[in-house]
């Protein structure tokens, strides 16, 4: 078996959350809308994982909408508050995901105003900089809460403080965080909030949006009244359900977890840097997720590496773009030199390693580099 060490990409649905969803995929399979005894069965669990994803964030259940993903997250918080007023300004950053940019160029394109922030050579936003952007008119900031490339964290209570005070509409894309460390919706002061469901051990295909409640966004799909109007079609319920086990396992063991996890990254990096020395580490141990570790092997292309050593899974940068080689866009706005930049490895661990997975993946390292 491999060594799996691309979690951010996407984890394995854990046993418990397939168990709990194949009831609503072969025996429980009724449409919630319904109101005959199988609908309804579906309805009660369909909330009953609602408030499950909401408990992990401190939200109310009311406040969880379920969506497909995090694209379509991402892109009905930013696109949904934006078309719900005619002009104005747009904050973001330029190490957000393709699902942020991508519906901010496109803002862009239809006349709205977007700043987008750079950060340091840590990967972190600055907050100076981010005031000095603010506005008379802007109505929208959206600021990932960890990178997905280099785990980096951003200060995204602060900025959600300030936004509040201004009474601007603060979205945070917290897909790589939920459910790696402790989030809370009130603590971050935001109005809008996404969840990826297989980042965080649920199926692929489902993903959350916190809405705050009362807060009023521009539908992008039309339909009937599913999801608060704002997603109509019948509801994925198994795959809801997986995503409400998921969450309410990440909520047993959140911290015990995250330190366990750290720990056996702190080993890969320092046994990595022992076999060579002149590694590169992007962003500081004490202010990234912790499973997430990426570091440069000056000299080498990272896809260079991973084709000599086809028994480690992870990735040279996000798994959406690995394809190419291409300089991330995270990395160079850091200012990570090209060189420096395409021998980046990014490993990030989950749930299913071991000490001995980490010792394996750094024996191989050894044997490749004494070659």
């Amino acid at each position: 078996m491999p060594i799996y060490l691309d979690h951010n990409a996407t984890c394995p649905v854990l046993p418990e959350v397939a168990a709990a969803l194949n009831v609503f995929l072969t025996e429980k399979f009724g449409n919630p809308s319904c109101r005959h005894l199988l609908g309804q069965a579906a309805k009660e669990a369909l909330e009953e994982a609602r408030a499950k994803v909401a408990a992990l964030i401190a939200a109310r259940p009311e406040e969880i909408i379920f969506l497909s993903g995090g694209t379509e997250a991402n892109n009905l918080a930013i696109l949904g508050t934006a078309l719900a007023r005619e002009r104005g300004h747009v904050v973001t950053s330029q190490i957000e995901h393709p699902s942020v940019l991508n519906p901010c160029v496109r803002l862009l394109e239809l006349g709205y105003d977007v700043t987008f922030l750079p950060v340091d050579e840590k990967g972190e936003v600055d907050l100076a900089a981010f005031q000095r952007s603010l506005r008379p008119d802007t109505f929208l900031v959206t600021i990932m809460l960890a990178n997905n490339e280099t785990g980096v964290i951003q200060p995204v209570a602060e900025i959600g403080r300030i936004c509040r005070e201004r009474g601007i509409i603060f979205h945070t894309d917290a897909a790589q965080a939920v459910g790696k460390i402790p989030v809370s919706v009130r603590e971050l002061n935001c109005d809008l909030l996404t969840i990826a469901g297989h980042k965080l051990y649920a199926p692929k295909g489902i993903g959350a949006l916190f809405v705050r409640k009362g807060l009023k966004l521009q539908k992008l799909l039309y339909g009937a009244g599913q999801e608060r109007g704002l997603r109509p079609g019948t509801e994925p319920v198994a795959l809801a359900v997986g995503l409400g086990e998921a969450c309410a396992l990440a909520q047993k063991d959140l911290v015990a977890e995250g330190e366990r996890q750290r720990y056996l990254r702190e080993r890969l990096f320092e046994g990595l840097k022992e076999i060579y020395p002149s590694l590169i580490r992007h962003g500081t141990p004490e202010n990234t997720i912790p499973n997430t570790l990426s570091v440069s092997f000056p000299g080498w292309r990272g896809e260079e590496l991973l084709a000599a050593l086809p028994e480690i899974c992870a990735s040279t940068g996000a798994a959406c773009h690995d394809q190419k080689a291409t300089v991330s866009h995270v990395l160079a706005a850091m200012g990570v030199t090209p060189e420096v930049a395409l021998g980046t490895i990014r490993f990030s661990l989950g749930r299913g390693n071991s000490l001995a997975d980490i010792e394996k993946a750094l024996s191989l390292f050894q044997r490749l580099f004494s070659r």
